[in-house]
């Protein structure tokens, strides 16, 4: 039987492969932005890879309270795009397919005129899945009327949008309540990051997988970017099976 199968995760900001893999293993991915936001996470930052190991890349932010919600974070200057897109193109130039998406990703930096973290954060993502070919549904939490409680809120939600699969992340364990979403109707499956192929990066050794997925586009290109990737193994609920998992059911 064919079903439904979403995800509800904060918007990160030019994210590492594992976040497009959720995305692409959903039908439809919310944008958790409504919020508390947090220092030193990934709503504002991620690595590239340098000579020097991995860089942070900071959207510089106006946090004006500490409950500040994340869809009310605003980005502290307007020069930020320049020095992120300095940095990538400093240290990807020789990169297998820099010259392909030059024109592609300098565009995408310099004509960033969003002022809100969560919305910049929106143009990036909706960007990047267009070179990857994921074509997963996006939408905000603040577009929908949610009750009170923490897992109260995700569990409407996917009631809401129809889903009876919520696929999350192994670091929301701690506090999943797997009752409360049985008990609407909503089967929990938890995503495995293990298993990452290598691809050629630059300045390796050593290799890291914890980089932006930016990294994997500009060395191994959009079209062989997906095969680095698990969501290019497994299939949605309903979805035809790829060629791969038919391969290892057999």
């Amino acid at each position: 039987m064919s079903g439904k199968r979403i995800a509800i995760v904060q918007s990160n900001y030019i994210p590492w492969k594992g976040y497009f893999d959720l995305l692409a293993l959903v039908d439809h991915f919310v944008l958790y932005d409504d919020v508390q936001f947090n220092k030193y996470n990934w709503r504002n930052r991620n690595r590239i890879k340098t000579r020097e190991g991995g860089r942070w890349l900071t959207i510089p932010i106006v946090q004006k309270s500490l409950q500040q919600k994340i869809q009310d974070v605003e980005a502290a200057d307007r020069f930020w795009m320049k020095k992120h897109w300095r940095s990538i193109e400093v240290n990807y130039a020789r990169a297998a397919y820099f010259s392909e998406y030059k024109d592609f990703f300098e565009d995408l930096y310099l004509s960033t005129r969003e002022k809100y973290l969560s919305e910049i954060n929106y143009r990036f993502l909706t960007a990047l899945c267009g070179l990857l070919g994921i074509g997963t549904t996006l939408s905000w939490s603040r577009d929908y009327h949610l009750p009170e409680g923490r897992i109260e809120r995700v569990v409407d939600l996917c009631q809401q949008l129809g889903a009876n699969e919520f696929l999350s992340g192994p670091t929301a364990r701690p506090y999943i309540n797997e009752p409360l979403f049985t008990a609407g109707g909503i089967r929990v499956v938890w995503m495995d990051y293990q298993g990452y192929p290598e691809y050629r990066q630059l300045f390796c050794p050593p290799f890291i997988h914890e980089v932006s997925v930016i990294d994997l586009l500009l060395n191994e290109g959009a079209k062989e970017a997906r095969r680095y990737m698990l969501s290019a193994k497994i299939s949605r609920p309903g979805a035809p099976e790829s060629q791969e998992g038919q391969a290892r059911r057999s």
